[in-house]
């Protein structure tokens, strides 16, 4: 019959092994394996699409003035905002929209310089002064720069100009970086025309 002996020095040992021993002498138990995950990119975010380029008009009779023009930078497009108190959808601003090559001042014909690759000619059936008394309502000056607007950072617009206001309508030159997809909508006191920043359908966020 074999015997088996068991070696008092070698179950310190295995002991030793299994179980770690701090330096207080204190058993701790071993970590578990962890695994490295790799963070996803982040998701592109979806655009409006199917805007097109060509001249959008709308024929309204409006007899309210324009009170103040003023911009804003999105994800997807920029954005001029014309604030006309007293229109909605219901009773529109009329409105000519369009690219053109060089912008010409209403009434007197001059050419206005506007920097950037494209040129949007934006004429609103608002005039920057009361009818009623002619007393000024917005404070444009013809071939200056829209007052208050800061383009500092914006991806798509590039400058702005006020043109003429010429019988109950405003005319404003809008430049912008390339010939890009635009949409005009009119919500409750305010016009508003967005600036594709692409023709692509999505932008990183």
């Amino acid at each position: 019959m074999r015997r088996w002996f068991i070696i008092p020095g070698a179950l310190a040992l295995a002991a030793t092994v299994a179980v770690p021993v701090t330096l207080a002498g204190a058993a701790t138990p071993a970590a578990p394996a962890t695994r490295a995950v790799a963070s996803a990119a982040p998701a592109p975010e979806l655009c409006p699409v199917g805007w097109g380029s060509l001249p959008k008009d709308l024929n309204s009779v409006n007899s309210q003035p324009l009170r103040n023009i003023r911009t804003g930078a999105h994800p997807c497009y920029d954005r001029l905002v014309l604030d006309v108190p007293g229109t909605s959808t219901g009773a529109p601003a009329g409105y000519h929209v369009r690219y053109v090559t060089a912008l010409h001042q209403d009434g007197s014909g001059r050419l206005l310089p506007v920097r950037g690759g494209a040129i949007i000619e934006i004429v609103v059936n608002a005039p920057s002064y009361d009818p009623a008394t002619g007393a000024s309502t917005y404070p444009g000056r013809g071939g200056q720069p829209l007052p208050g607007v800061d383009l500092t950072g914006y991806r798509t617009f590039v400058d702005t100009r006020f043109g003429a206001s010429f019988e109950g309508q405003t005319q404003i030159g809008l430049g912008v970086r390339a010939r890009l997809p635009f949409r005009v909508y009119q919500l409750d006191n305010r016009l508003v025309i967005d600036v594709a920043h692409s023709w692509n359908a999505t932008t990183a966020r």
